[in-house]
């Protein structure tokens, strides 16, 4: 058996919900019992359905039906938990690393700090299902993290922390970007070393327009989408040859 013809036949069994979204998939050795083709064949057809976004499959762990991805707007200020919530999803967080350290220089820049002031880095793991969904990392000025505990951070966002320390949240800027998996990203969200990563950068600004928030986010490339509803453009009309 070709293994385009197996990927069909695997692209039919997901179309019709034979495996749930999110499920394990049979391993490569039963579905090669089960549909009479190699192991080779197997692999080459889900790795087919992986380009295509169908499949995902995890180190030591097998393959996976992909999720439909979580769908995140870009025109106003959210979380990351609200995110899953409002896609169906069961949020959870893990804190990596929670420190008092001095800003480098592009942290201090963002804070508008001096260089090598103090700012809290808080890291962490952002689940959804149980699920690695993203990697953030956060600066704020040590000023404003001197109350926190890593408890605190554990079970609530800055967005619900920092008010209790005066801080009255308003814009905030985002820059979204695109790398590949490094040998962290691949553990930590168990996908492959140099799969597609979507990154952003969000700096939030207070009501005063001073930058408080810095954070960075890491999601594997098929697992979330950003989206951005636009105004109606008016048709402009074009006077041809004038001056």
């Amino acid at each position: 058996m070709r293994y385009v013809d197996l990927a069909e036949q695997l692209r039919t069994r997901l179309a019709l919900g034979v495996y749930r979204p999110g499920g394990p998939l049979p391993s490569e050795a039963e579905l090669g019992e089960e549909l009479g083709a190699s192991r080779v064949t197997v692999r080459r057809a889900l790795e087919a359905l992986k380009t295509e976004g169908l499949v995902t499959s995890r180190r030591g762990s097998g393959w996976f039906v992909a999720h439909d991805p979580v769908r995140q707007s870009l025109g106003r200020v959210t979380t990351v938990e609200a995110a899953l919530e409002a896609a169906g999803a069961r949020p959870a967080r893990h804190v990596l690393e929670f420190a008092f350290e001095p800003a480098g220089a592009d942290v201090a820049e963002a804070l508008g700090l001096e260089r090598d002031a103090e700012v809290l880095r808080v890291r962490r793991l952002n689940l959804a299902d149980d699920r690695p969904f993203a990697i953030v990392t956060v600066w704020l000025a040590a000023e404003h993290g001197r109350h926190l505990s890593r408890a605190d951070v554990e079970t609530a966002t800055f967005y619900d922390l920092l008010p209790f320390a005066g801080v009255e949240f308003g814009r905030a800027h985002q820059t979204i970007g695109a790398d590949v998996a490094g040998v962290d990203d691949a553990r930590l969200l168990e996908i492959e070393r140099g799969a597609a990563v979507l990154t952003c950068r969000r700096l939030t600004f207070d009501v005063h327009g001073r930058p408080v928030l810095v954070a960075d986010h890491r999601y594997p490339a098929e697992r979330t989408r950003f989206e951005i509803e636009l105004p109606s453009v008016a048709s402009r009309s074009v006077q041809i040859g004038a001056s």
